[in-house]
């Protein structure tokens, strides 16, 4: 009995040594796979976590990264067309940044007696086929401008054709129209409609409270007359040979006659129940004679308003950068002086009645000042927006802002006060 009990000991002593290490490795693995479970939910966590900071910071217009990080990259890993191609394609898609700030009282803006958020657009060229209206004005622009769009596609010129000139904050294109035509363009206008439309006394054609849609053209008034609040008469691109010969008077005055009575047979426009505005687009390069020429002609037409101005042929001395001699029109902020002075020329001879709108090397509050101090009732910003990136507009008018606090006054009530000492006045009529 007493060898059996020990023969029985013995095998249950070698079974249990046989079975301990395979017990501890189970041991073992049970606790290696929970604590990978523990770090594959830490790290998901934090990346979850992460991906969320960086959205909530990327989708914020405001965000530094912006104008320090991603704009810079995009400007410097491609060339100039392709960083512009990929930025509209950025806003058309619906993830573009926002301005997520709604819009200081005092940056309140009049345009025709309509009520405007703020004074700050975007000027034709960016947006030339109207893809991307709505992501820009998410990005805070109270108007956009679109086009130029021709009536039938084209290519432009041959490329390269954009060209930067960072050192002198400046950019020079001879893009030549490159456009998808009028029927491309007609259907994203159409297709941005709300099925069941409703008009009202405030709706305009960008279908946004306090904004306005403008179309840069060179013909096609009834073609796109229902879908804008204002058609953009452009005869100031320097890119197209003969465009500007237009301005001269006896032309000038032929086009803006018919361009007018186009206008005036439209029907009113489905979605605002009204016939678009006309302003015209003038270049920076006109001599004073032609300014008042251009004057008189605005005076005793029924255009509503105009654009100072296009982009510049001239090249100034104080331009530094290697690309300085390229062909085509140069804007930015040597082309502020030029653009500034042909304003304040035009605002001279031309009433009150017509309101005027600055664009040329605006890209800060200080600078939207200027133009408003020199009786501009609105301002378009353009390469300022390709170098500073999405944020451009809420910086602008945060600093507008600031600046109009610190006078106690308003951008109304310094347009008014500009508009009213500065413009023409009849000297014939009795006081």
């Amino acid at each position: 009995m007493h060898l059996r009990t020990s023969g029985l000991h013995h095998v249950l002593r070698k079974q249990a040594h046989n079975r301990s290490p395979v017990f501890a490795r189970r041991l073992t693995t049970a606790s290696s796979s929970s604590q990978s479970s523990a770090r594959t939910a830490v790290y998901a966590t934090a990346f979850a976590a992460s991906v969320g900071l960086f959205a909530v910071y990327y989708y914020d217009a405001r965000s530094a990264i912006h104008r320090y990080v991603l704009t810079p990259v995009l400007r410097r890993t491609f060339d100039a067309e392709t960083g512009h191609k990929i930025a509209v394609k950025v806003l058309r898609s619906g993830l573009g940044p926002r301005d997520p700030v709604q819009d200081d009282e005092r940056l309140r803006s009049e345009f025709w007696g309509r009520e405007l958020s703020n004074p700050v657009g975007l000027a034709a060229g960016f947006d030339k086929d109207g893809e991307a209206i709505d992501g820009i004005l998410n990005l805070g622009f109270s108007w956009v401008e679109i086009g130029s769009v021709t009536p039938k596609p084209q290519p432009g010129n041959p490329t390269p054709r954009v060209f930067h000139l960072p050192d002198d904050a400046a950019l020079i294109n001879r893009y030549g129209f490159p456009s998808q035509g009028a029927t491309s363009m007609i259907s994203r206008l159409r297709a941005r409609i709300p099925k069941f439309h409703e008009t009202k006394d405030d709706t305009t054609a960008a279908l946004k409270p306090g904004s306005v849609l403008a179309i840069n053209l060179v013909t096609g008034v009834k073609t796109f007359g229902p879908y804008a609040d204002v058609l953009v008469v452009n005869v100031s691109s320097p890119n197209t040979p003969g465009l500007r010969g237009l301005q001269n008077r006896e032309l000038l005055e032929d086009l803006l006659t018919s361009v007018q009575k186009a206008r005036d047979e439209l029907e009113p426009s489905p979605i605002t129940a009204r016939r678009p505005r006309l302003v015209l687009k003038i270049a920076p390069d006109l001599e004073e004679s032609q300014i008042v020429d251009i004057a008189d002609l605005i005076r005793k037409s029924n255009i509503d308003g105009v654009i100072v101005s296009n982009t510049t042929i001239s090249r100034p001395a104080s331009l530094t950068d290697p690309n300085k001699s390229e062909i085509g029109g140069l804007s930015g902020a040597p082309l502020k002086p030029r653009a500034l002075q042909v304003l304040k020329t035009l605002r001279a001879h031309v009433p009150a009645s017509i309101p005027l709108i600055g664009c040329g090397g605006i890209s800060t509050g200080a600078d939207a000042l200027d133009y408003a101090r020199a009786g501009a009732s609105l301002i378009q910003v353009y390469t300022g927006f390709g170098y500073d990136g999405v944020g451009t507009c809420r910086r602008i008018k945060d600093e507008l802002e600031a600046l109009l606090r610190a006078e106690n006054t308003t951008w109304k009530a310094v347009v008014d006060d500009s508009v009213r000492k500065l413009s023409w006045t009849d000297q014939t009529q009795n006081p």
